[in-house]
């Protein structure tokens, strides 16, 4: 078999929809960072609707797959996925007023009004 490798010159970066183990997914454009000497996968996830633009980066034992596409499918998957930039699990604290009515749309929420129960 005589084929030839494809060597990698120079920073990679291109669109996907990344699959993350725990049935978790993310959209965004794809780089490489080394942080603390460990590699990792950048992903800069563009901002959608009411969401603001955000990175996040994971380690390889994270990923599942990598699907490469193009910048206008990574945006429609980033606005159906619409992954959060946090998440955060602290049970002590309580839970927060809801940001959206029945109907989807959303509100500010006066917190100044708020009272401890």
């Amino acid at each position: 078999m005589n084929e030839q490798l494809e060597m990698n010159v120079g920073p990679i970066e291109f669109w996907a929809i990344i699959e993350l183990f725990g049935h978790a997914r993310i959209a965004g454009k794809v780089s490489e960072a080394s942080i603390g000497g460990c590699s990792f996968i950048r992903v800069d996830v563009p901002a959608v609707e009411m969401q603001a633009a955000f990175t996040r980066y994971f380690g390889n034992g994270a990923i599942y797959s990598i699907t490469p596409c193009s910048e206008e499918l990574v945006r429609l998957a980033a606005k159906s996925i619409q992954a959060a930039p946090v998440t955060i699990y602290i049970p002590e604290i309580k839970a927060l007023p809801s940001f959206h009515d029945d109907d989807g749309d959303f509100h500010d929420v006066d917190y100044d009004d708020e009272t401890d129960a």
